[in-house]
């Protein structure tokens, strides 16, 4: 369930290019009409807005926000007007450029999105950056981490509810010799049963684990791997339990202590708003007894905060 909420009755891309233009003209940029008009848009409707200010004003909107706005507020606004598949692009293009690495990014786009949602991502990456992913991620991630993304990005999961059950004890027992059961870790084997099977299917696997061996296989997976490539299978595992409750921790994680990691906040706010923020938001508040809206408040401030809390919708 998306928190985005937008106007009851469809407003022109033409009018909306045409305010937006309003807003940029003068000295100094009219942040809130910016706000007002593109916190309210879908994916869609962003996409026309962006066509119609191309024809009317020869301009890339992009661009010109870009110039307008400063800070996080800009980051935040630039993040959220592409469509899904060409922002996930942006941000992996982003996080595997030389002066940018941020593979925690990386890893949690490459890990949490589906088969057909990579699929349309590594398209775009391709289409937009004229290099394959794949490529820049052998550039940049070594080791066990590299295997495990680029076995995500290339093999096709299936992603409906049904699961073979024998299938998953099987899968279970392969884990158990590969990791817990062994001296050191047999890591091809959780690459490929992690990169391969499907959501329910890993659920599955977990829950015969924990019969078979009285222990989750999280548990297992933290005891036999460590850094980056741990990251990544507990990344997955947890999409395939809870997805909202994972990134309900990342928020957290990203306002917890001294400061903020709003890089984080904000890939997780776009990126989620138009998907599943209504049960990120339920998980958050289930599990930290605040509600989302309250920490981002306590956390942002100025047109930023304004931004962000558009996003996250009605306070509870």
């Amino acid at each position: 369930m998306a928190t985005l909420t937008v106007p009851p009755m469809a407003v022109s891309p033409r009018d909306d290019a045409i305010q937006l233009y309003k807003a940029f003209k003068g000295l100094g940029c009219d942040k809130a009409a910016v706000i007002g008009i593109l916190a309210h848009r879908d994916a869609t409707q962003r996409e026309y807005i962006r066509q119609e200010y191309r024809t009317m004003y020869s301009e890339d909107i992009l661009k010109r926000l870009a110039s307008e706005l400063s800070g996080k507020l800009e980051i935040a606004v630039s993040l959220w007007m592409p469509d899904p598949a060409a922002r996930d692009a942006a941000i992996l293009k982003k996080g595997l450029t030389r002066n940018f690495i941020d593979l925690e990014a990386v890893t949690e786009i490459i890990c949490t999105r589906t088969s057909s949602q990579l699929q349309a991502v590594t398209k775009t990456y391709h289409s937009t950056f004229g290099t394959q992913l794949d490529y820049d991620l052998k550039l940049q991630i070594f080791g066990d981490t590299q295997k495990i993304l680029l076995a995500c990005i290339s093999k096709q999961r299936y992603e409906g509810m049904e699961v073979d059950r024998e299938m998953a004890a099987k899968d279970a027992k392969a884990l158990y010799k590969a990791g817990e059961k062994r001296l050191g870790t047999d890591e091809k084997v959780f690459v490929q049963i992690f990169s391969e099977r499907s959501r329910a299917h890993l659920i599955a696997i977990n829950t015969c684990y924990h019969d078979m061996y009285g222990r989750s296989l999280k548990k297992a997976v933290k005891k036999e791997t460590s850094g980056l490539f741990e990251t990544a299978l507990l990344t997955i595992l947890q999409c395939a339990e809870n997805p909202a409750k994972y990134f309900a921790k990342m928020l957290y994680k990203s306002m917890k202590g001294l400061g903020t990691f709003d890089t984080r906040l904000i890939r997780v706010i776009v990126t989620r708003t138009e998907i599943d923020m209504q049960y990120i938001k339920a998980e958050y508040y289930k599990k930290y007894k605040k509600t989302l809206n309250d920490a981002v408040h306590s956390e942002t401030s100025g047109h930023y905060r304004t931004f962000l809390l558009s996003l996250l919708g009605p306070n509870h």
